[in-house]
């Protein structure tokens, strides 16, 4: 009985424009939030890392 109370009067101070609006801002908001824990916690497969190729070495035959 009082949360529908609450919405009563939230809804008489910022109309239903304003309401709808701010709902779907704060959707919005913990989307993005769930979004970036979720980005957080995965493995980083976007850079890749490249061993580096062995040293060459001549031999005095291949110089000449």
């Amino acid at each position: 009985m009082h949360l529908l109370v609450i919405l009563v009067i939230v809804l008489l101070i910022f109309g239903p424009r304003k309401l709808g609006d701010l709902g779907k801002g704060l959707g919005e908001g913990i989307r993005n939030f769930k979004s970036s824990l979720n980005e957080g916690n995965k493995p980083d497969t976007t850079t890749t890392t490249t061993t580096p190729a062995p040293p060459t070495t001549t031999t005095p035959e291949e110089k000449k």
